[in-house]
């Protein structure tokens, strides 16, 4: 069964400015504003990154999910980690054998996902997800929108390859989302890796006094000074290979 990493989730207390944020350093677009996140009491935006997103999702009312994470990590950071697949009828059948708990099973059109309870998981919230139509990285992608390729801007950056969950227990937490996801798990200067069809998981000693959760992403960038110099016109912590946005470390590395 495929498996691709193909979306990380971002909440922020303010909408916003993060997408702007996003917008300006990487050169991004907005694909789409999901209404349908508004039953969860939430707004979104999604940015494409080639043929991978990153979607901001923040509290519209009191007492979200979302706004409980928030406050339990202490502001603006990672949430989700999301990817698709070609066959959720046979994860589903995984999950329910491993008694991995659905924590929601989602249904829209042509698109249908399950996030796993994190109870089960650790870490960040993970769903899995598939599109009829959706078997190439440019094909339909449901949570995206029906024309997301045409937003997709290049000229910095090309797509997401790598996710960064941090653990007081790396080794722990990457064995366990090994198991989970039916990928190898192998020991990485730094810590832990499970490869995915598609990008892959990196799991790394929590330092930020933030505890468990998605903290950085690897994102392959084409004009890394375009981006530094625009990160530092947004007053945005910035390194040589390392931009902060709405909580999250966002690695430069080559295409």
């Amino acid at each position: 069964m495929r498996l691709r990493l193909r979306q990380l989730c971002l909440v922020a207390d303010k909408l916003e400015p993060v997408v702007e944020d996003l917008k300006a350093v990487f050169g991004l677009d907005v694909c789409f504003r999901d209404p349908g996140v508004g039953k969860f009491g939430l707004h979104n935006a999604l940015l494409a990154v080639g043929p991978t997103f990153i979607e901001i999702v923040a509290p519209v009312q009191e007492n979200t999910t979302a706004g409980r994470y928030l406050q339990k990590r202490g502001g603006d950071g990672g949430y989700m980690v999301i990817h698709d697949t070609d066959d959720l009828d046979g994860w589903a059948v995984h999950l329910s054998e491993s008694d991995i708990r659905i924590a929601a099973a989602l249904e829209h059109g042509d698109y249908r996902g399950l996030q796993l309870h994190p109870g089960d998981t650790g870490g960040a919230l993970l769903e899995i997800n598939t599109t009829k139509g959706g078997n190439q990285l440019d094909d339909a992608y449901g949570p995206a929108g029906p024309d997301w390729q045409s937003h997709v801007r290049q000229e910095r950056v090309q797509g997401i390859a790598a996710a960064e969950l941090q653990s007081a227990d790396p080794e722990r937490l990457a064995r366990r989302w090994a198991e989970v996801l039916r990928r190898p798990c192998s020991e990485v200067p730094g810590g832990f890796e499970v490869t995915l069809d598609h990008g892959c998981l990196r799991f790394v000693q929590a330092r930020d006094g933030r505890g468990e959760g998605l903290g950085g992403l690897d994102i392959q960038v084409h004009d890394v000074r375009a981006v530094r110099e625009q990160a530092r016109a947004r007053d945005l912590p910035v390194s040589d290979d390392t931009v902060v946005i709405g909580g999250m470390r966002f690695y430069l590395v080559s295409p």
